[in-house]
């Protein structure tokens, strides 16, 4: 099947003239209802027979929002979206005062094995395409009630690892900032990785100005590598390096995301590895306690340890702040409600 949503406005043009003898102001109402996270039988203004066409051939909404989960605790909602070969991944909405955003997903499963992330528990099924990516992003969209845009900004944490697919995932980065389209910055994008270096460098190399996070937990090879596997292909150093490079480059600060995780990561001499790590860099070091789960036996941290580390780090020198932990209730954390729906179908 052909997804629709894969396409710029162009390409998308080119396409239905070639295969369907379409007019491009057809096309353009067709692409208009694509941004809007429309099926076929929702385009009123196209005619039935090429929405008869259209659908015998084409797929219009590439993952489609099949069970939607809010928390009680801070209204987080989590969404699992079907795609239309039966494959299912999460996606997040979390509210903030500067607008809403939504983490996406950009692979079915992840091959990076980190311990702590249910998104890798089954390995990698298969990459998602840029408009399946995008897909996600209009769906939720379309449950704003106004014609301001709904979704603010845009995370690439969910399951998989970007960088891992990344060819699809730059296509869905010009997608989603294409002026025609949903037209959202690149600047309220964030993409986080595992530390793959020479990606990192390739990425760096385009000049996108996206905001780079490393998803870093563990300033020690040797420790890293009992819970992120991707340390026994490159180093603590190579990926800071890497992310180095991109600073350079594109003149964007670096995020990194530090777990922590109970008597494994949160000691004062982890601290003082870290701000080592990262001396004279222009980054910032977001520090959150495990959101537990439950197929592995890695405990959060406590509340006084979680302090005591923020308070290393700001005796070090180190920016740092404490992200909030969210949708716990929800089964936030990346992968959680996947696995349970592909366990539990009939009765999820």
């Amino acid at each position: 099947m052909i997804l629709l949503q894969d396409m710029s406005q162009t390409e998308l043009s080119d396409f239905l003239t070639a295969e369907f003898n379409v007019k491009p102001f057809v096309a353009k109402q067709i692409f208009d209802w694509l941004l809007k996270g429309a099926d076929f039988d929702s385009m009123t203004n196209i005619s039935k027979s090429l929405r008869e066409q259209l659908k015998h051939d084409c797929v219009a909404v590439s993952a489609k929002i099949v069970r939607t989960l809010t928390s009680q605790i801070d209204g987080t909602q989590k969404f699992l979206f079907e795609l239309f070969d039966g494959n299912v991944v999460e996606g997040v909405l979390m509210s903030y005062k500067y607008g809403n955003t939504l983490c996406v997903s950009t692979q079915v499963g992840c091959r990076m094995g980190c311990k702590f992330c249910a998104s890798t528990l089954n390995g990698l099924v298969r990459n998602l395409s840029a408009g399946e990516i995008l897909s996600q992003v209009l769906s939720v969209n379309a449950l704003g009630n106004s014609r301001e845009r709904f979704v603010n900004n845009i995370v690439l944490m969910g399951s998989g690892e970007p960088l891992d697919n990344f060819d699809n995932v730059i296509k869905f980065l010009r997608l989603v900032s294409d002026s025609r389209g949903i037209n959202i910055s690149l600047r309220n994008i964030s993409l986080s990785t595992c530390g793959l270096a020479p990606k990192i460098r390739e990425l760096a190399d385009m000049g996108l100005p996206i905001n780079l996070t490393l998803s870093l937990h563990n300033p020690d090879n040797e420790e890293r590598k009992q819970i992120m596997p991707v340390s026994n292909a490159y180093s603590v150093e190579e990926s800071v390096a890497a992310c180095r490079y991109f600073f350079e480059k594109t003149g964007r600060r670096i995020y990194v995301e530090y777990t922590l995780i109970d008597s494994q990561n949160d000691s004062y001499a982890h601290a003082l590895k870290l701000a080592s790590l990262l001396k004279g860099m222009s980054v910032h070091v977001n520090v959150i306690a495990l959101n537990p789960v439950k197929e592995t036996r890695l405990k959060s941290t406590s509340e006084r340890v979680v302090k005591q580390f923020l308070l290393y780090l700001d005796k070090l020198g180190v920016s740092a702040t404490r992200r909030r932990t969210i949708g716990q209730d929800i089964e936030g954390a990346c992968g959680q409600l996947r696995r349970r729906y592909l366990e539990n179908k009939n009765g999820f």
